[in-house]
């Protein structure tokens, strides 16, 4: 199940979790992200726009893989579908979200902290979930705990992780991707000018290939 989409998040290695409180500020955001070798973007549903900051990103800027995060309820993830999502994120596990997007087909990253959150998504036939929040509760070293009886169990942490301690994620197996924020924190562009994100963009894919070409050495 969402092999391809397994394949991509891989790839992307790091997906932007985007907290955005104007849709005007959707698609300047997203074009510094693609430029700054980094198309995808987590929106967020913590703000009345992240709905139409998914429908500007998902229509006017096709290069970007745009998602939701933030999803707390069927009705929030029919909504985010209906703006163009192409993934759906949540904080914790809701079992009826889960199931509404394997019915739908559309790939979902929920939570999981616990053995029996993790049982449960395998269950569904999940491959990846999301590991929040990271630095919270244990980081890789958690990870890497959780991965030892869930074999082929991949995770995707997002909360403190940074440039600092990217390759302790993105150097374990067992880590398919990364969310931050750090690239896209609302401060970085409050005066209209998104050059700074594409530039933490550009400096983090740069930390990217070097970890992953320290891994293949």
């Amino acid at each position: 199940m969402y092999e391809k989409f397994y394949e991509q998040l891989e790839q992307l290695a790091i997906v932007p979790c985007v907290v955005l409180e104007s849709a005007e500020d959707a698609l300047p955001l997203a074009d510094a992200l693609v430029s700054g070798g980094m198309p995808s973007a987590e929106v967020t549903f913590r703000t009345p726009a992240a709905a139409d900051c998914i429908a500007q990103m998902a229509t006017k800027c096709p290069d970007i893989c745009v998602g939701a995060g933030t999803v707390l309820t069927v009705e929030q993830c029919d909504k985010a579908i209906d703006c163009g999502a192409k993934f759906i994120v949540s904080p914790g596990y809701s079992e009826a979200v889960v199931r509404h997007c394997i019915e739908l087909g559309v790939p979902v990253l929920p939570g999981t902290l616990t053995p029996s959150e993790v049982t449960a998504a395998v269950n569904l036939g999940l491959g990846v979930t999301k590991f929040f929040p990271a630095k919270q509760y244990g980081g890789i070293d958690t990870i890497k705990a959780l991965c030892a009886p869930f074999v082929g169990h991949r995770f995707m942490p997002t909360g403190g992780v940074n440039l600092d301690n990217l390759e302790d994620y993105l150097g374990y197996e067992g880590v398919i991707a990364c969310g931050g924020t750090w690239m896209v924190k609302p401060a970085l562009f409050t005066d209209g000018d998104f050059s700074t994100v594409q530039s933490e963009c550009e400096k983090a894919m740069a930390r990217v290939r070097e970890i992953r070409a320290r891994a293949r050495s």
